[in-house]
């Protein structure tokens, strides 16, 4: 529960609270996004309310949304996007289990959700969106509404674009029989902040490697997946300074990380 002081700055501010009860009336309520802000977990939001970053004047809160679902359709993965981290950690995808399962502490994983890992901005002192590493690698796509209207798209395409105006309503990807490399670097403290993570998969479809954990969004390693080759990784992905690592710490070791997830694909 939130403390005195916490509740006290919320209950400062006027706002508007939209509670859809389908997913169908989220996307109504959200229409183009034009002054909402969505609470999903509330892991990023709240802080940021807490230190005056943010005063939201309409908030659609997406509890009672029906988007806390996961299933199989038609060979089909689905997630919604208010299915939690803690859930997903144990779920029966182990590649994103294994990453969901190293994601801050138990406490954020269990209020964190996937939705929201995918729409995190850029973090101040640390990166976010762990997920986005194994999500590009299992070449998940994106189904989302606002500006434009309703939208499936690859999920490397989403993250590079402005998501600002987007609702993400799922997750999907085709279930398929592939192999799995995942290697990360954390830095632990309060938390488990990342340094760098990298996830590739094979399949008939061929080879995709994504990064995460090393800049603003996770990044889709085309490079590396033409030449195999793990130093090509930093001409796909730009890391960044920030409070859990620097810049250069991350170009060295990134290219080992890779190699050493490819080296799995080759043992599995």
């Amino acid at each position: 529960m939130p403390g005195a002081g916490l509740r006290n700055r919320i209950a400062a501010v006027p706002v508007e609270v939209l509670l859809p009860g389908s997913a169908d009336e989220a996307a109504s309520l959200y229409g183009d996004g034009d002054g909402i802000t969505v609470f999903a977990g509330g892991t990023i939001l709240l802080p940021d309310i807490a230190a005056g970053r943010l005063k939201p004047e309409r908030t659609l809160m997406l509890q009672r949304s029906g988007l806390d679902w996961f299933g199989v359709e038609n060979g089909v993965v689905r997630i919604g996007a208010m299915v939690s981290l803690a859930s997903l950690a144990g779920g029966a995808e182990p590649l994103l289990a294994e990453y969901a399962a190293h994601i801050a502490d138990s406490e954020v994983r269990a209020g964190a959700t996937v939705g929201g890992n995918v729409c995190a901005p850029t973090g101040r002192e640390s990166q976010r969106g762990d997920l986005g590493a194994a999500l590009i690698a299992l070449g998940a796509r994106v189904r989302s509404t606002g500006r434009g209207g309703e939208r499936t798209e690859p999920v490397e395409d989403f993250l590079a674009g402005d998501r600002s105006g987007r609702l993400v309503l799922e997750l999907e990807y085709d279930r398929a029989e592939r192999k799995h490399g995942a290697t990360g670097l954390r830095r632990r403290h309060a938390h488990s902040y990342a340094i760098a993570n990298v996830a590739a998969c094979e399949s008939d479809d061929g080879l995709r490697v994504g990064v995460a954990g090393v800049g603003g969004t996770a990044v889709r390693c085309r490079s590396v997946e033409q030449s195999r080759d793990a130093d090509d990784v930093l001409s796909d992905v730009e890391p960044v300074d920030d409070a859990v690592a620097s810049a250069a710490y991350r170009r060295r070791v990134l290219p080992l990380l890779v190699r050493r997830a490819l080296d799995q694909l080759e043992d599995a």
